[in-house]
């Protein structure tokens, strides 16, 4: 008879994922992860696999949450531009601001930390990179058909520019700097959407 779990899987797994979001692959342990998950260790490869397998299971349930938030951001936004300008400042004026430990981006931090010496984690990330410039573009192409951002503009490279200056945006942050500097580079960043007008 096989014995069930006696442990919420969905659970353990977003306790991993917090754990190897702030603290990356390397440096989370089998105890850290095993005392955060609230299960022992035989349950662990039980479930999931090895560290690796459990690390891949983590960031694709973040992925997947985290395009989830960036859609659901930009679809507050009272306009195309507006829209932009709130998850901007979300993501680097409001974390800034924290006080407490400043994660990043779980994907991000991936992609530095795995993607140059690990092809499967290059894949995972540039995935996730090729899918938040999709919601990107969905997004500007709708300002276009609505007449708020210009149709010379390539909606495709656009979206895609968005996405490198969110990502170099989400890195900075994690350095605390100046605030001033932040606001300038947004509004900077985010005058393409006014270009062609």
């Amino acid at each position: 008879m096989v014995r069930q779990r006696e442990f919420d899987t969905e659970k353990a797994l977003d306790a991993a994922m917090r754990i190897f979001w702030e603290k990356g692959f390397e440096a989370s342990s089998l105890r850290d992860l095993t005392s955060g998950m609230g299960i022992q260790r035989p349950s662990l490869y039980s479930a999931f696999g090895d560290k690796q397998e459990l690390f891949e299971a983590a960031l694709r349930r973040y992925n997947a949450w985290h395009a989830s938030q960036v859609r659901s951001q930009l679809q507050r936004g009272a306009s195309v531009k507006a829209a932009f300008r709130e998850l901007f400042e979300l993501i680097g004026v409001e974390e800034n601001k924290r006080s407490d430990i400043h994660r990043g981006c779980f994907c991000i931090n991936t992609m530095v930390e795995l993607a140059p010496h690990d092809s499967k984690f290059a894949v995972l990330t540039r995935e996730h990179q090729m899918y938040l410039a999709a919601i990107f573009q969905e997004v500007i192409e709708h300002g276009q058909q609505t007449g708020e951002v210009s149709e010379t503009l390539h909606a495709e490279a656009l979206a895609q520019s968005l996405v490198v200056s969110m990502i170099g945006l989400t890195v900075m942050v994690k350095s605390k700097p100046d605030d001033a500097f932040i606001r300038q580079s947004i509004a900077m960043t985010l005058s393409l959407l006014d270009e062609g007008k």
